[in-house]
């Protein structure tokens, strides 16, 4: 009963503080239209302190969502074009001797923001793609012999073209892990395409408000780990995770040879997290299985390694998970 009890207070407590979600979406609304899942995959990265790695063709707002995003907050925006000749030090900063000090002082790089978009990441070579990946995972870099933390919140927004492979550093299956999530962007439909052209042609682009503080969003994080998870909603994330580890257990034994390597224990925790999240941008203090559902493609997609019998008959880590959302039992 007590129980049952807590879960109303939860409830009612998440109801109220996230009230701002719907204000931002709208600020986002204005300059993007359409796209609401790129949005909300943005507000779960932003929400659960994840990384989010965005797969899509050029010209599909990746680049003007992320800043958008950063503008309903004041926060700090830097975008890096990957090149094959970057440096690590392009990245974070190096030292530079001043002549009127006669000493060296730090130049700081752009990662020091709170939004960074890492646009085409996998042009660089491997040493810069670990630099950025190293200050996702630490949160603080280290120029000369001085250690700086990265300013909270601190959200990468890293961006890939499927197309033109050529000349291209794919990030490693070890890397790839690191984000959070992967999403896929699709095209808009046809009259969200109409509304992409008249805005582009009015006399002036929309910018979002200002409408939430970085302070807001960093209890809005400690907000979202309150959110209840049933001890069932837990299993049921154990359960898909270790369906892509062990497919013959959950009568999927299709996939046997399909799989080379499941999700790891990242897979669970980023499975549950975003769940939480998600929840929260909905205005819900508990997790159902719909919640898990929504957001399970984008965590588990670039965490399931196919072998080369999957790629000989097309069948794609979206296949695989589709079958296991359909297998596993729902609580």
């Amino acid at each position: 009963m007590n129980e049952s009890v807590n879960i109303k207070e939860i409830n009612e407590m998440i109801r109220q503080e996230s009230s701002f979600v719907d204000i931002v979406s709208m600020e986002i609304g204005k300059v993007i239209v359409g796209q609401k899942h790129l949005v909300e995959s943005m507000l779960i990265g932003l929400l659960s302190d994840g990384h989010v790695l965005l797969e899509g063709v050029p010209g599909l707002a990746k680049t003007l969502a992320i800043k958008t995003l950063a503008g309903t907050m004041n926060a700090k925006f830097s975008r890096i074009q990957f090149t094959p000749d970057l440096l690590p030090a392009d990245l974070t900063g190096t030292m530079v001797y001043s002549q009127k000090s006669e000493e060296f002082a730090v130049k700081k790089g752009p990662i020091f923001a709170n939004f960074v978009l890492a646009d085409e990441i996998n042009r660089s070579p491997a040493k810069v793609q670990s630099a950025l990946l190293e200050a996702m995972q630490e949160k603080q870099i280290t120029i000369g012999a001085q250690t700086f933390y990265l300013e909270k919140p601190f959200l990468v927004l890293a961006t890939q073209n499927p197309i033109e492979q050529e000349g291209t550093y794919p990030l490693p299956e070890a890397q790839v892990d690191r984000f959070m999530l992967k999403v896929i962007i699709k095209y808009p439909q046809k009259e969200e395409e109409r509304q992409i052209m008249r805005q582009n042609l009015a006399q002036k682009f929309p910018a979002p408000n200002a409408v939430i503080s970085i302070d807001d969003i960093i209890k809005a994080r400690d907000l979202v780990k309150q959110v209840y998870m049933d001890e069932k909603i837990e299993r049921y994330i154990l359960d898909l995770v270790f369906a892509t580890r062990y497919p013959s257990d959950y009568k999927l034994g299709q996939f046997e040879n399909m799989i080379q390597y499941g999700g790891s224990p990242r897979a669970t925790i980023n499975l549950a997290l975003a769940s939480k999240a998600y929840a929260f941008i909905k205005r819900r203090g508990y997790v159902i299985p719909e919640d898990v559902r929504a957001v399970c493609y984008d965590v588990l997609r670039h965490r399931i390694g196919l072998t080369y019998d999957a790629e000989a008959e097309n069948i794609t880590s979206e296949n695989i998970i589709t079958e296991i959302l359909n297998t596993v039992e729902v609580p």
